[in-house]
């Protein structure tokens, strides 16, 4: 993979017309949007720049920087859409990925962590005996432990679940998505609202 590949491939910030963060997008997808007209650039100063002016900025031997016909152009680590100005849902998908990335791909009684192949999602009360597929009472488990279990409850089994289930206040794809790697040019926009915010689930 080349400089540049690699560079289109890292992470901007998207905020809404409001400032506030609704997504993460790579480089490439930033630039095509401030090419389009339909974002802008913000720097720390949360002063805006169109693809035009943002070009124009100089820039120094520590910037990101992609090069293009004629010159080089400094990479935007935070994006304004100028017309979106939607927030995201609070309501946590209940999905097969969601119940994974809450567990940590972890079995939920034995504590070994697996490939997502290697996993089952496991009623804590089994349907059998009256239990529905829903946040607290679904869990991930090992095959393993999804046999010994079998029809019963963890308590029937001689069980003991390592965490109980709950819904989660967030959507995990997003709590990871913003645990990598953070740009110091997300600081100003990141602190701006509480962890609960950023993990929620984004309106389609």
């Amino acid at each position: 993979m080349s400089a540049a590949t690699s560079v289109l491939n890292t992470k901007v910030l998207v905020l809404n017309r409001s400032f506030l963060p609704i997504q993460i997008t790579s480089v490439r997808r930033a630039f095509s949007l401030l090419y389009q007209g339909v974002a802008e650039a913000v720097n720390a100063q949360y002063q805006t720049f169109d693809f035009d002016s943002w070009s124009a900025l100089s820039v120094s031997m520590h910037d990101d920087t992609i090069g293009v016909v004629n010159r080089v152009i400094r990479v935007p680590r935070v994006i304004l859409l100028v017309a979106y100005d939607r927030l995201p849902r609070r309501q946590v998908r209940f999905s097969r990925f969601n119940i994974y990335a809450r567990d940590r791909n972890t079995c939920q009684y034995c504590g070994h962590r697996f490939a997502r192949s290697d996993l089952n999602l496991d009623h804590v009360v089994p349907r059998s005996q009256g239990g529905t597929s829903h946040w607290e009472n679904v869990v991930c488990s090992c095959h393993a432990c999804n046999r010994r279990k079998g029809g019963r409850t963890p308590e029937q089994a001689r069980m003991r679940l390592l965490h109980p289930a709950r819904r989660p206040e967030w959507t995990p794809f997003m709590l990871q998505t913003f645990s990598l790697r953070r740009y110091q040019e997300w600081g100003p926009f990141l602190s701006t609202v509480d962890a609960s915010y950023w993990n929620t689930e984004l309106q389609e």
